[in-house]
């Protein structure tokens, strides 16, 4: 029992530190190190638990580039989105999908960190905006991928690194907050993870304003670096859980 504690909150500590220095990627840090101890169900609630929580604490102490009409068509399309997704997760090949989303990330992303000058979308508008949140929304509701679409948009759009983070840090804290309802909601949230909450909120507290403080000094480039790479680190996660299953299908 002590080394799931341990587990935990070096989980916590990381993935805190990830989420305050680029406004996303608590779950998928924290589920490279929490899956391999942690009972799927267990780990899934603390990861969106965790998750809102450093979307908060971030969201209070950077708050630069906040525009609420830049925001809304990806939050409507987003909350539009969730209930579709879980609508969709029983008849949806969701193994299939990990391996279509992954592949489009791992070749993607590095291609952009390689570009000397990234493609930039300036058409579609607020539509399009929403169309990528409803996206996202569609995801997250299918598997908790939530912010994957809506950050390689912003990422496309040319949005500087303040306005990026201001709409996936946003983004992210509304559909996480209506996530870890609905657990609460549907009993998926038990006593017995109630010590592990306790554990991972004060664990991450640090790590996240430490990462939100040097996310103030590094530069636009640098900023984009981090989460291209990170998008890539996604698809290679994505990746390495749906191959064993696509291979022993085709075996």
């Amino acid at each position: 029992m002590d080394s799931i504690y341990f587990v935990v909150a070096l989980g916590a500590v990381v993935a805190g530190f990830v989420q305050g220095l680029s406004g996303f990627a608590f779950g998928l840090v924290a589920m490279s190190l929490w899956a391999w101890t942690l009972e799927p169900r267990l780990a899934a609630v603390l990861a969106v638990f965790g998750a809102l929580t450093g979307q908060i604490i971030a969201a209070v102490t950077v708050r630069r580039g906040f525009d609420a009409r830049r925001l809304w068509p990806f939050v409507l399309g987003g909350l539009l989105g969730v209930p579709l997704g879980v609508l969709l997760l029983p008849r949806l090949d969701v193994e299939g999908f990990k391996g279509v989303l992954g592949t489009l990330l791992v070749l993607w992303c590095p291609a952009m960190l390689m570009a000397k000058n990234l493609p930039r979308i300036t058409r579609g508008g607020r539509l399009a905006d929403g169309v990528v949140g409803l996206a996202g929304g569609v995801m997250g509701g299918m598997g908790g991928f939530t912010g994957t679409l809506p950050t390689l948009w912003c990422t496309l759009r040319g949005f500087d690194k303040d306005v990026q983070r201001a709409v996936i840090q946003n983004f992210n804290l509304s559909m996480l907050a209506v996530t870890m309802g609905t657990y609460v909601a549907t009993g998926l949230v038990t006593r017995e993870m109630l010590p592990l909450f306790a554990l991972v909120a004060p664990a991450m507290l640090v790590p996240v304003l430490l990462g939100a403080r040097l996310y103030t000094g590094i530069s636009e480039a640098r900023f984009r670096q981090i989460v291209l790479g990170l998008l890539t680190v996604s698809g290679i996660v994505l990746l390495a859980s749906s191959l064993p299953q696509l291979a022993a299908r085709w075996a």
